[in-house]
Parts: structure tokens; sequence; C-alpha cells
């Protein structure tokens, strides 16, 4: 005699299994054309995202010299975190 359980137990497994395989598929990409898109080719574009600007800095006003100054800034920030790092460490470490 079968239980009544197991055909809903099977049916859920199955659904999971089915579920989990949908998860590795790959996602359909929208190909966007924008004026940003003049910054392709720039040092850091990388596939997939190619030239990334998840805060749309360089909307709008996009030009050579403003695309110059935000990467000139960005390189500045990065550099004074690196040595606001290396300060806690030293601190940290007992060295001050």
């Amino acid at each position: 005699e079968i239980s009544p359980t197991i055909p809903i137990m099977k049916s859920a497994i199955i659904a999971t299994i089915i579920g989990s395989a949908a998860a590795f598929a790959p996602a359909p990409v929208a190909k966007t054309t924008s004026a940003v898109s003049a910054f392709e080719d720039e040092l850091g574009a990388q596939p997939p995202l190619g030239f990334f600007d998840p805060f749309g800095m360089l909307s709008g006003d996009v030009t050579q010299e403003r695309f110059d100054r935000l990467r000139y800034v960005e390189i500045k920030h990065g550099r004074i975190c690196q040595l606001a790092f290396l300060g806690q460490v030293v601190t940290r470490g007992g060295l001050h």
C-alpha cells in the first residue's frame, strides 16, 4: 500500500530539481546604447560589463574632460583609502 504523501514528496523533489537547474541558465542580456558607449575602450572596461557606471555619473555631460577628471578623483580617493587603512593597521599594531 502506497502512502498518499509519497506522490506529493516526489512532486516536491522534482520541482526543487527543476528550480535549481533554472538557476544556472544564463539570463538574457539586453543590448543598450548610450552616449557612454564612447568610453567602452577605456582602461578598466572589461567583459561582461564593459564600461561600468553604476551611479550614472556620466549621464548628461559626457565629455572626455569630465571622464578624465572622475577617473583622476577615483584614483586619488583610492590612494587615500589605502593610506588610511595602513595607518589603522600600524596604529593597532602598536607602532604609533
